[in-house]
């Protein structure tokens, strides 16, 4: 780190204002201005889950005050945090001009589920290699699975807990909503293949859409050339939605689930499941995409929309 100033630009306020707009991730930026860390180094010093460092670090590297790096470890690689800047100076003037967004946005690798129901055909990839075994659901347990960048299964679900530690004031909550790339599991992949894919947020039911198919036949924008043709490639970006009004799939009604029904402004945190029911009129499997496969570059987006403070 050294004594580095960090001059910043305008342009860069945003990212820099809502990175620091956080007593913990402040409190990540106090632990490394003593020692680079690593990630679970970090999470066991702020006793916070891992997937909840994970978010808050990606937050201040796309801001530019850390930087990360993939060391050697004694079983594999590890990924080491260090403090960028000793100092960062911010233009008064700009920041004060700079609008608060009304917004709160989590992103979470799809290989850090906290519970997975599944059915064969089932597995994952990270952007490198394949995790596990195919069609071995207790693959799903590898612990190398937080580096996934695709998973699929034939029925069932994967379950996700997002934090809130964001937000002191719940009751400022006008909606949430969730962005996944998705689409059907067929062994290879067959882009007419339908399926019935539904999305839960607290165990309300906020919707079901079907997919048209696994889409293969050419190759997805980000998804590896390792990763052959003959196999799914991309999916579907598709957004859930609820609010005081009902529960919405890319903006059309899905169904009449309110904020109150799912608990949103009470609850401690948000659990998001995804999958496909036991009695789906289509049965037709679920590939989810991360950032390092299919046409998207995200993994599963959590975001609350905010009343003004």
């Amino acid at each position: 780190m050294g004594n580095k100033v960090y001059l910043a630009e305008k342009h860069e306020l945003p990212n820099i204002v809502r990175a620091l707009d956080s007593d913990l991730r402040r409190r990540i930026l106090e632990l490394l201005a003593k020692n680079r860390m690593n990630i679970n180094q970090i999470a066991e010093a702020l006793d916070i889950p891992q997937s909840t460092c994970t978010v808050n670090v990606q937050l201040l590297e796309k801001a530019d005050l850390i930087v990360t790096e993939q060391v050697a470890a004694s079983k594999g690689s590890q990924k080491v945090c260090s403090l960028k800047y000793a100092e960062i100076v911010l233009p008064i003037g700009e920041t004060m001009n700079y609008e608060e967004e009304n917004f709160v946005v989590t992103e979470m690798p799809i290989g850090l589920y906290t519970d997975v129901q599944i059915s064969q055909p089932c597995g994952l990839l990270s952007d490198t290699s394949i995790i596990g075994y195919f069609d071995h659901v207790e693959s799903f347990l590898n612990p190398k699975r937080a580096a996934a960048g695709l998973l699929w299964f034939s029925r069932g679900y994967v379950e996700y807990r997002f934090p809130r530690e964001y937000l002191a004031d719940s009751s400022r909550i006008q909606e949430v909503s969730v962005t996944a790339e998705i689409c059907s599991e067929f062994p290879g992949y067959k882009n007419d293949w339908p399926s019935d894919i539904t999305l839960w947020i607290n165990g309300v039911e906020i919707g079901t859409w079907t997919s048209p198919g696994d889409m293969g036949g050419e190759y997805g924008r980000l998804t590896p050339k390792w990763w052959d043709l003959k196999n799914t490639q991309y999916g579907f970006l598709k957004t859930w939605r609820i609010s005081d009004e009902g529960s919405f799939i890319d903006g059309v009604r899905s169904g009449n689930a309110t904020l109150a029904d799912a608990k949103i402004r009470s609850c401690d945190f948000f659990i998001v499941r995804i999958g496909v029911k036991p009695d789906a009129t289509n049965f037709g499997g679920m590939n989810l995409f991360g950032r390092t496969f299919g046409n998207y570059e995200n993994d599963l987006v959590f975001r609350m929309e905010l009343s003004p403070k």
